[in-house]
This record gives structure tokens, sequence and C-alpha cells, in this order.
């Protein structure tokens, strides 16, 4: 008998049927013998909606009470779902992030765990009843309810796989596993059966939406084993795990491409110590998530700075730069919002070279120039521009062979 974290999102609960049809799965899974512990989000769009709300009543919306009203989403799941449960004679409990033991900070909107306690959980399964939790929420050190912020159903999940020593944790999204690449983009696109946690760290990292990328943080942070899947088909998805070292990896095991980055870049700017910390730091103090960055060569004693950010960062990023360009005496600040990051990624990169040659002599025959550069020891990212973006990665996904099994 195995235990078993099944977390599903919002499109796979998002009406009567879903709920039911996810039931059966539940149903299905205990039959075999494991037991079940079910996370699930709000339905569909109710998130969305929750927000609308939010912003036609009040234009000061404290964050205390946007939490409040954001996680009565996932309680109106869990207790639907465990109104299905019953009804196909399977008996069940609700939990709130709360009372499923989830303790947080006091950071309202994106809250961190703190620890977990899923004494109820265990109770429950002891049981034999299948406990159905609230995903992304919990109660912060001040008792008060808190959101994990979006994607924090798939770390509830991942992080109660954790504490409860569960045997896997099944994460069931709207797509069928992880692919080599978007198979909207490349027809090519190929489902990858087994991936490592640094690997698809570094995937979500450059713009595959799913999983969210601190639950994939959590798993190797505990070693859980993940498997993504679809709720649509029910056929076997992606096994997430370890690297193993003596195994052999291939070179390039993904592209991925994004383009939710604006670029800025700020001109002239004195070429001396301090500088750069005094650009970058106002942006961290705004939580600004700066990803690439490029500074010239110095001519003169002055240099250009180039640095990627979300495309919802950048009002407040050129705010920042320009006024540092008054402080410092640089000559001036652009922004470019129709740029587009392509990112090759595979723990071969590791022990094998050439792949930047590669990645870089593909771009060039296809005429897609490179704006920027960022690496990390198995991933190498370009900027290009967002017209090419899908020309990039189709050639890509074909130079390093992912559509080959």
């Amino acid at each position: 008998m195995s235990l078993i974290v099944q977390k599903f999102g919002g499109t796979s609960v998002a009406n009567a049927d879903r709920m039911r049809e996810v039931a059966d799965h539940v149903k299905r899974t205990r039959d075999h013998g494991d037991d079940v512990v079910l996370v699930v989000s709000a339905m569909g769009k109710e998130t969305d909606e929750l927000l609308r709300l939010a912003r036609e009543v009040s234009n000061t919306r404290p964050a205390r009470e946007m939490d409040m009203l954001i996680t009565g989403g996932e309680r109106k799941s869990i207790a639907l779902m465990c109104m299905a449960l019953h009804d196909m004679g399977v008996p069940a409990d609700s939990f709130t992030g709360s009372q499923a033991g989830f303790l947080t900070d006091t950071n309202h909107q994106n809250a961190k765990i703190l620890t977990i306690s899923p004494q109820r959980i265990h109770e429950t399964l002891s049981a034999g009843r299948v406990a159905v939790v609230a995903g992304s929420q919990g109660v912060s050190t001040d008792h008060n309810i808190t959101f994990l912020g979006r994607g924090g159903s798939d770390t509830t999940a991942v992080a109660l796989a954790h504490g409860l020593d569960a045997d896997a944790c099944e994460l069931y999204t709207d797509v069928s596993g992880v692919f080599t690449t978007d198979p909207r983009v490349c027809g090519a696109a190929r489902k990858i059966p087994n991936i490592s946690f640094d690997e698809l760290l570094e995937m979500t990292a450059v713009g595959c939406p799913k999983p969210a990328m601190r639950s994939v943080e959590v798993a190797r942070s505990y070693d859980v084993p993940l498997h993504v899947r679809s709720a649509f088909t029910w056929e076997p998805g992606t096994w997430v795990s370890k690297e193993e070292p003596n195994m052999e990896k291939p070179i390039i095991s993904a592209v991925v491409p994004d383009t939710s980055q604006s670029k800025v870049t700020v001109y002239g700017v004195p070429d001396k110590p301090g500088i750069a910390a005094s650009l970058f730091r106002p942006l961290a103090d705004q939580d600004v998530n700066v990803d690439m960055i490029v500074q010239n060569t110095s001519e003169h004693g002055v240099t250009d700075i180039s640095f990627t950010v979300p495309h919802g960062d950048l009002d407040v990023s050129m705010s920042i730069a320009q006024d540092l360009v008054e402080e410092i005496g640089a000559t001036g600040v652009s922004s470019d919002t129709e740029v587009a990051r392509v990112s090759v990624i595979g723990a071969g990169m590791r022990s094998n070279s050439g792949v930047a040659a590669s990645m870089f002599e593909t771009l060039a025959n296809n005429e897609i120039n490179i704006q920027m550069i960022s690496t990390s020891a198995i991933r190498i990212s370009c900027m290009v521009a967002e017209t090419q973006i899908n020309d990039a990665v189709k050639a890509l996904h074909e130079t390093f062979g992912l559509a080959e099994a």
C-alpha cells in the first residue's frame, strides 16, 4: 500500500462534472489499495472572479482581507469535492490550510510555509478516509489566514507529501506532462517520460508554466518524487526525481520560450564601483525580479547596462532607472517590450562541450540576432526579437534532436 498526494488545479475541478471525474479517479486509486490525500485549487476562474469583485468594491484592498477573500475559493472546492466523494461511497474529510497544519510567515498575498504539522491528516488516513486539503493557504505566526500566491496549490501538495512521507506527489494539470518544448509552438514537441529536479527547475525559471517553480524547489530540497500528468486523459505523464549520477543524460532535454520579459537599457553609465549596486538595490527593494544582465565594455569611462524584467514590473523599473540617470549622470534610458527569451536546458551540458556554439550557429543560420545571453551549468538563454521566437524554438528543437524518441 502506498500513500499518494494528488493535486488538481482549477481547470481540473472547474465544474460539477469535472469534480465527479476527479472523485472517480480517487476512488479508483483507493481500489488499487493506495491511500490518498487530495489537494485542490479553486474552481476554474473562481480566483479571477474574486479578484474582479475586490477591484469593484475597493480601491485599497488591504492584503489581510485579500487573503481572506481569495482563499475562500479553495474552501468552496474542498467542501464540494468531499460531497462528490461521499456520493461514490468514499469517506472523506475536508481541511483548510490551517486545519491541515500549515504555518506560514506573515507575508500576505505571497506567504512562505514555515512548518507543517499534519496530525489531523494522519488521523483521517488512519481512519480509512480521504483527506481533502485546500491548496495555497495556511495560517500565519500571528494567527491570520494567508495565501501562498499563484501556483501555491502545487507547493501545498509537495510540502504535504514531504510532511506525510508520501510515496509520490501527483500534480494533475490540463497538459499530459512536461514536453521538450511548447507543443503550441512546435508540432514536433515530445513528452519527456523522466526529468531531473534541476532540469525542471531551470525550465520553470525561464518560462515553463507548470508546475509552479516553488513546488519544484521544495520537491528537490526534500527529494519528493513528482508525477506531472493530465487530469483529462489520465495517461502516465512525466516523472521528476533526483538526477542519477551514473546515467547517461541527453545533452539537451528541452527548449523553452518565454515572452513575459521586457528589456531596459541605461545608456552612458559612469564606469566606476557602486554604480550597478545603485541601480539594482532599488529594484530589489521593490521586489522586481531582474533576470538577464549585460554590461557593455567601457569606452572613455562610460558603459551601457541592459537588463530584463517581467512585463508587469516594467513601469516601476523604468521609473527607478530614470531617477538613476539624473542621480549618476547617465545619458538616458529606454525600454523594449518586443523581446523574447529562448533557452536550451539539459543536464548533459555539464559533460559535453559545444552546446553554446551549436545554439548560436543555429540562430545565425536562421538570421535570428542575439541581443543578450545568460547561462547556468545546465542552461543557455538568448534574448531575441519576439517576432522570431517561434522560429528560434523550432530550429533549436530540430538541431538538438528533441523530436526523436
